[in-house]
C-alpha cells in the first residue's frame, strides 16, 4: 500500500482503482454551494466525489463535474441507494434517476446506503445486475456491520467491493475492518471528523504540534495509513485544499497506535442495528 499524492488510489478486488481521498458532499446545498465545491475540489486535484440520492444535491454535483475541465473518465463518482428506494425494481429506477440528475451515463461506485432488513438482498441483486451490465464499475455497501455482510455474502453472486462506515478515532471498529480486509472489501470512512466534534478535543494537540499539521490533517493521514479511503466534507476552497495537504509527512507506528487506542465505540451517527428505516 503506497500513499503518494492527492490522485493516489487503492485497488478494489475487481481491479478498479478508487482514489483514497475524496470530497464528501453531505449537507452541501444543491445550488452554487455544491457546484463550486465540486469544481474547486477537482481544480485542486481531487478525483473522487461522493454523494447520495438522500443528500438531495446530485444535480449540483453533476453540474460541478460538467463545469469542470476534468474529463468524466478521470473522476471517480459515487452515489447511494436510499432506504425508501430499496428493493429490486425500485433500486433500478433509483439508479436511473440518480444518473439523470448527475448528467452521467455510468457510475464508478454505487452503494446501498443502509442495511434495510428484508430489502437489502433484493437491492443487492439490482446492483449486481447494474454491475454485470457495465452501468457501474464497482458496487458496495454503507453502514453494514459484520453480520449484515455475512448475510449478504451467503448467497450473493458478487461480493461487496467497498464498505463505507462511520470511522474516526472514537469509533475504529477494528474487528469489522479486519473482517473487511480478510474478504477484500475496501473500508471507507464517513464522518472522519466526528461531525466536527474532533476539533473540540484536546487529545490531538500534541500530535498537531509535533507534525506541524492541523488536527484535520493528522486524522486524514491516520485514515490513509490504516488503508481507509476517506471523504472529508467541506464547501470552503481553503479547507478542501488543506484537507489534501497530507502527503508530505507520515505518522509513526507509535502515533498510529495512540490514535487507534482512543477508540470508545462512540458513534456520532445512527447505529446500523438500531436505525429508524
Amino acid at each position: 500500500m503506497k500513499i503518494t499524492d492527492i490522485k493516489g488510489s487503492f485497488e478494489l478486488r475487481n481491479g478498479v482503482f478508487m482514489p483514497y481521498l475524496g470530497l464528501g458532499t453531505y449537507q452541501a446545498d444543491n445550488d452554487q454551494e455544491v457546484i463550486d465545491s465540486v469544481k474547486d475540489a477537482l481544480e485542486i486535484g481531487y478525483r473522487h466525489i461522493d454523494t447520495a440520492s438522500f443528500y438531495k444535491n446530485e444535480e449540483g454535483v453533476g453540474q460541478g463535474i460538467k463545469d469542470s475541465p476534468v474529463a468524466r473518465e478521470d473522476i471517480f463518482l459515487v452515489t447511494k441507494v436510499w432506504n425508501s428506494d430499496q428493493g429490486y425494481e425500485s433500486t433500478l429506477k433509483s439508479f436511473e434517476d440518480s444518473i439523470n440528475r448527475l448528467q452521467v451515463d455510468y457510475l464508478d461506485l454505487l452503494l446501498i446506503h443502509w442495511p434495510v432488513k428484508e430489502k437489502y438482498k433484493d437491492t443487492w441483486r439490482a446492483l449486481e445486475y447494474l454491475y454485470e451490465n457495465k452501468k457501474v464499475r464497482a458496487i458496495g455497501v454503507s453502514n453494514f456491520l459484520q453480520h449484515h455482510l455475512e448475510d449478504l455474502m451467503s448467497d450473493c453472486q458478487v461480493k461487496p467491493m467497498v464498505n463505507q462506515m462511520e470511522f474516526h478515532p472514537y469509533l475504529v471498529q477494528q474487528d469489522l475492518m479486519d473482517f473487511c480486509t480478510k474478504n477484500t472489501i475496501q473500508y471507507e470512512a464517513w464522518s472522519p471528523f466526528m461531525q466536527g466534534k474532533v476539533f473540540d478535543l484536546d487529545v490531538f494537540a500534541k500530535l498537531s504540534e509535533k507534525y506541524g499539521k492541523s488536527v484535520a490533517q493528522i486524522i486524514l493521514r491516520w485514515n490513509l495509513q490504516k488503508g481507509v479511503v476517506t471523504i472529508p466534507k467541506s464547501v470552503h476552497k481553503n479547507r478542501i485544499a488543506s484537507n489534501a495537504d497530507i502527503f508530505d509527512f507520515e505518522l509513526t507506528d507509535e502515533d498510529m497506535a495512540y490514535l487507534d487506542g482512543l477508540d470508545k465505540g462512540e458513534r456520532t451517527g445512527p447505529d446500523p442495528d438500531n436505525f429508524d428505516f
